[in-house]
């Protein structure tokens, strides 16, 4: 809610206590929150007789009781003209009713019968709200006007707000100085310079600044010009218990004094000081003697360092009073931090899983490396002597394939008598068993009807004893060729290796 009359020119935070003031609220003091009556809503016996003193709210957010002796029917927020101090009336805006009234006075030790609280003369009237917004126009220019006053006199004094009362009887001025001030000639000058009877105040800076508003450090409004009316003595222990840095740059607020703020966590932290242990000398071991550099007072944890050493080491509170109570016997520790103690190997997930689970890698990379590695030939004075090439060694990279068994060495063979084809008997004079010529031809044509007679050729002299083929190749040597191609591949060529030309006659 806005306030037309408003000269904070900000919204109206006093909606949680009923603000009804309806566009007509105390200038400068709709930005204060109220206390919330949270009994405004119930209904009193018939029998119960209220409290009749309201508090009533002026500019600047001052507040002062008043009585309500005619129980005049007021709400909260609504403008009132009561008695002002001397002579005259003044215009005000109720800011609480009821039995929290009671509390507050008790709270601010306020007797009940006191005479200095004033009655209340009637609900304001809409000519008493022009008159009184009329005069607050005025208060600008007088301050302006006051100040240039102060500095013609040279007096060390500082004006922050004027106050007309609402008949413009009297004004209020207030000041702030750090000294006593001689202020009689500046009351002369300014009652012959505005007709008015003169009254000068002094505040204090906290004060002064809840009056003038702002916004703090953490970015919100002020707590002096919202809520905090009663200050507090804030002084530089409270910064040393929360481990701050002591500059007045940072600690001051805008009033220049220390921030209030101090005191807010102040409790916390003096219980939470119980469990740190006081360190009032360094920490003695056999490396030297650790001073306390850190302190973190939540997580319980301080920072120790050696002299000309940048490295701090981080200790708990358990261990600090364990080294203090060794120092205290005479004793010192090795260095600042426990020992460490061997912990049982926690065993590996391999040797809790069943089996392991590499095995199967280690099979394979072993069948790796042994189809790679070459089987060496084993050294022998027997050689094949056949076709001059020695003995055939068997291959590693084929495991599955059958071994071949060594061929035995050639013998000479005797003399037999020709078959009638030629090549049967050649073909079973081998000793190695192994079917040769005829022998070796595909089934399909192994078993063919025989040729004519005179396709088949006449038998041929065995080989004589010396080993030398006759020159005119006959066909012993042709059979064996065959053989022999039977052996490599038979059947490649026309008949399995046996010439598809009639051998000749010798």
């Amino acid at each position: 809610m806005a306030c037309s009359s408003c000269s904070s020119g900000g919204g109206c935070s006093t909606t949680a206590a009923g603000c009804g003031s309806k566009g007509s609220c105390s200038s400068g003091g709709c930005n204060r929150l109220n206390v919330f009556d949270w009994l405004q809503d119930l209904d009193l016996p018939a029998d119960f007789k209220g409290f009749d003193i309201v508090e009533i709210r002026f500019k600047g957010g001052r507040k002062e009781f008043f009585r309500n002796a005619e129980h005049l029917p007021l709400v909260t927020g609504d403008a009132v003209v009561v008695e002002a101090a001397g002579n005259g009336w003044h215009l005000g805006h109720v800011s609480l009713k009821g039995e929290l009234v009671r509390l507050q006075m008790r709270k601010k030790k306020v007797p009940l019968d006191s005479k200095d609280i004033r009655p209340i003369l009637r609900v304001a009237t809409p000519q008493d709200v022009e008159r009184w917004e009329a005069v607050r126009d005025l208060e600008t220019g007088t301050m302006f006007r006051a100040r240039s006053v102060v500095d013609e006199l040279r007096l060390k004094m500082k004006l922050s707000d004027v106050e007309y009362q609402a008949d413009r009887s009297r004004a209020t001025f207030f000041y702030s100085a750090e000294d006593r001030v001689d202020f009689r000639d500046l009351i002369k000058r300014l009652a012959e310079e505005f007709r008015v009877r003169v009254e000068m105040r002094q505040i204090s800076l906290r004060h002064e600044a809840g009056r003038l508003g702002g916004i703090g450090s953490c970015g919100r409004e002020l707590c002096c010009s919202t809520w905090l009316t009663e200050f507090k003595s804030v002084s530089t222990t409270a910064a040393r218990y929360q481990n701050l840095s002591l500059n007045p740059a940072k600690l001051s607020g805008q009033c220049g004094r220390l921030k209030c703020c101090l005191n807010y966590e102040l409790d916390t932290y003096l219980q939470a000081l119980k469990d740190i242990p006081q360190v009032q000398r360094a920490l003695q071991t056999e490396k030297g003697d650790a001073f306390l550099q850190k302190t973190d007072i939540f997580k319980k944890k301080m920072w120790f360092a050696f002299r000309g050493d940048n490295n701090w080491v981080m200790l708990p509170t358990e261990r600090v009073r364990e080294i203090q109570d060794m120092n205290k016997r005479g004793e010192k520790p090795e260095s600042l931090l426990p020992p460490v103690t061997e912990e049982e190997r926690q065993p590996e997930v391999s040797a809790i899983v069943e089996g392991n689970l590499d095995r199967l890698d280690d099979k394979i990379k072993a069948g790796k490396r042994t189809k790679r590695k070459k089987k060496k030939p084993e050294a022998s004075s027997d050689t094949n002597t056949h076709a001059g090439r020695p003995e055939r060694s068997e291959r590693s990279e084929r495991p599955e394939r059958q071994e071949r068994p060594a061929r035995p060495e050639r013998t000479e063979r005797p003399e037999q008598a020709p078959d009638a084809t030629g090549t049967a008997a050649a073909a079973s004079s081998r000793s190695d068993g192994r079917p040769r010529g005829a022998a070796a031809k595909p089934a399909n044509r192994r078993h063919r009807p025989p040729r004519p007679s005179g396709e088949a050729g006449e038998s041929r002299p065995a080989r004589p004893e010396g080993g030398t083929p006759p020159t005119g190749g006959g066909s012993e040597n042709r059979s064996e060729r065959q053989g022999r191609g039977g052996r490599r591949g038979g059947g490649r060529r026309n008949g399995g290796g046996q010439d598809a030309t009639p051998p000749s006659a010798v």
